[in-house]
Parts: C-alpha cells; sequence; structure tokens
C-alpha cells in the first residue's frame, strides 16, 4: 500500500477489523518509512450484472434504481423505508447470487411486484401500472380483480 504522506510503499497493519455492516475490513496502517498512520478499507468486488432492457439494450445493474421505483410507488403509504430497503436487499442478493451474468427488467419487475404485493397492495397496483404500462382503465381494473381474487 502506498502511503498517502510520502509515498513509500512498505507499512505495517496496526489494527483489523470489519465495518458496521460487514461489508468492508478497516485497516489502520502505519508508514515504515515516515511512521504516520491512515486507514484503508477493503471490500469484495461485485462482479458486473448487467440488466437487459425491453428494448435490448443493456446497464449494469443497479440496486437504487430499485430502491427508488418502490419508494414512488410507496408515497403516502405506511411503508417504512427500513422494509423498501430490505426488499432492495433480498433483490441485489438474489441477482448476485444467482451466478447470472445478465438479467431482465422483466424479471426484476416481477420480483419487485411480488415483494410490494406483500407490503402493501396500493403500492403494488400503483408500481404495476406503471411497470405494466396500463394502456386504460380496463387493465387496472383486470390487475386489481386479480389481486383480490388472490385473497
Amino acid at each position: 500500500m502506498k502511503c498517502p504522506y510520502c509515498g513509500h510503499m512498505e507499512d505495517k497493519v496496526i489494527d483489523s477489523r470489519p465495518t458496521d455492516e460487514g461489508s468492508a475490513i478497516r485497516r489502520r496502517r502505519e508508514c515504515l518509512k515516515c511512521n504516520r498512520r491512515y486507514t484503508t478499507y477493503e471490500k469484495i468486488e461485485n462482479i458486473a450484472v448487467m440488466v437487459v432492457k425491453k428494448d435490448k439494450s443493456r446497464e449494469v445493474f443497479n440496486r437504487d434504481k430499485i430502491l427508488k421505483g418502490m419508494i414512488k410507488a410507496c408515497e403516502k403509504r405506511p411503508v417504512s423505508i427500513s422494509d423498501l430497503e430490505r426488499v432492495a436487499d433480498e433483490i441485489e442478493s438474489y441477482v448476485y447470487s444467482s451466478q447470472k451474468r445478465e438479467i431482465s427488467t422483466h424479471e426484476i419487475g416481477e420480483m419487485i411486484m411480488e415483494k410490494l404485493k406483500d407490503l402493501d397492495e396500493v403500492a403494488y397496483v400503483r408500481f404495476a401500472s406503471v411497470y405494466r404500462q396500463f394502456k386504460d382503465i380496463n387493465t387496472f381494473m383486470d390487475e386489481v380483480k386479480k389481486l383480490i381474487k388472490e385473497k
């Protein structure tokens, strides 16, 4: 590790511990030349998973997009941010543990809707109306009827 103060390439690790989230290791280091201390963080590099959109274009998976969409669907609803973050974490975990290099927006959207259905039915219908691009009131009513039937 290169010392940020003098540029020397040798140091010793004084302390090593996991971060609060457990997603990284925090290391306190001391430069063997100037004896100044600094902190580094070591974390696992995620393998990029590409999301295949409806128009066949691709972009890197982004957990924040999932969270933003769910927050929008849950506006003025009794759903906590911590519940939405938990759902986003579950979906992100599935995406990275699936060993797939690509995943479709369709598959992600269906997972989100399934999770929202359990959290809040109104948020589910809101999300579904945007995600499935309901063309008219009949399409909307069909989705609501399906929801009622499942109860």
